[in-house]
């Protein structure tokens, strides 16, 4: 890598040649296609394991990362990422862009996600269905619950297609773990995201253990709450899920239930997960650490227990 962190032509060659291929769309942005199966698991690159993952270059379909983390121009963090995208396919998750949000999208925010998606290529650019941004500008910097509904759909349809018509590229958008909601929705959360993937051309990034956490703090018991998030998923159209996320959580004393991505992925969550891709077949998956992050030969033997569910 040349000493300014960018890359070289000949490797921004090579990166291209074994990028995946995308079919046209009419509107001049392109559909997201799957990976081979082979490719399919893939685990969060966190800054713990920057150098040992590029040091040891461990079998992965994939590596993602927050983008905000990346946003700015130059330096070393950019330049690891950059070392990072020349050893895998890489994912760009955002936790920022606010979609649902009646104030609008943070024009700048989009900017810096845009040049970055520019710089790295990435397989998959993604963020949340939430809303954060509220009045002149101000952002609670947390992923609060949408309400499902004709207007909110609107609404983030229209942002979604914003965000893609800048990027050049389809978005995925992930269903998020809830711990408040809103009364009087009109609309089932599947038949949102139907809606949504369908209006305005973007993926599913399904989050299995998401659809776990808030089925626990419904009131499910853990061998129900499996049993609802399978018929969550069976509500999803085929075709439209592009990425599945899959992460530990923690049952708190009070009885809460915490998607913290802190531990190793439940089973009950796991058999979720191989409903999922007995539904849709082959699909990227990410094994999220966040917090408590452990050594990466852990992450990696949670990445096989992913893999071996794949067909």
């Amino acid at each position: 890598m040349p000493a300014n962190g960018s890359t070289s032509p000949r490797a921004a060659a090579r990166r291209k040649a074994a990028r995946p291929s995308r079919s046209p769309r009419s509107d001049g942005l392109t559909t997201a296609t799957q990976a081979p199966a082979d490719t399919c698991v893939g685990i969060g690159w966190r800054q713990p394991h920057y150098e040992s993952l590029l040091a040891q270059r461990p079998p992965l379909g994939f590596i993602e990362v927050h983008s905000e983390n990346f946003f700015a121009d130059g330096g070393i963090a950019l330049a690891v990422l950059e070392a990072g995208r020349e050893a895998y396919e890489l994912s760009l998750h955002g936790v920022g862009l606010a979609l649902g949000s009646a104030a609008g999208l943070d024009d700048r925010h989009l900017e810096r996600l845009a040049r970055l998606a520019e710089r790295v290529q990435p397989r998959w650019v993604s963020d949340h269905a939430c809303f954060a941004r509220v009045g002149s500008g101000l952002h609670a910097a947390d992923l609060l619950p949408i309400r499902f509904d004709d207007a909110s759909l609107a609404l983030m349809a229209g942002h979604v297609q914003q965000v893609q018509e800048r990027l050049g590229r389809p978005l995925l958008v992930e269903n998020i773990s809830a711990y408040v909601g809103w009364g009087g929705d009109t609309l089932a959360e599947p038949e949102f995201f139907n809606a949504l993937t369908s209006r305005s051309g973007c993926g599913l990034l399904l989050d299995v253990n998401n659809l776990f956490v808030n089925a626990r703090n419904a009131g499910h018991e853990p061998e129900a709450a499996a049993c609802e998030a399978m018929r969550w998923v069976d509500a999803i159209r085929p075709g439209s899920v592009g990425e599945i996320h899959l992460a530990g959580h923690c049952e708190r004393d009070d009885g809460l239930v915490v998607d913290d991505h802190g531990s190793r992925v439940r089973d009950e969550v796991l058999r979720v997960y191989a409903h999922a891709i007995g539904r849709f077949g082959p699909t990227p998956t990410l094994i999220e650490w966040d917090t408590d992050v452990p050594a990466l030969d852990v992450l990696l033997a949670e990445a096989r227990r992913a893999r071996a569910l794949q067909p």
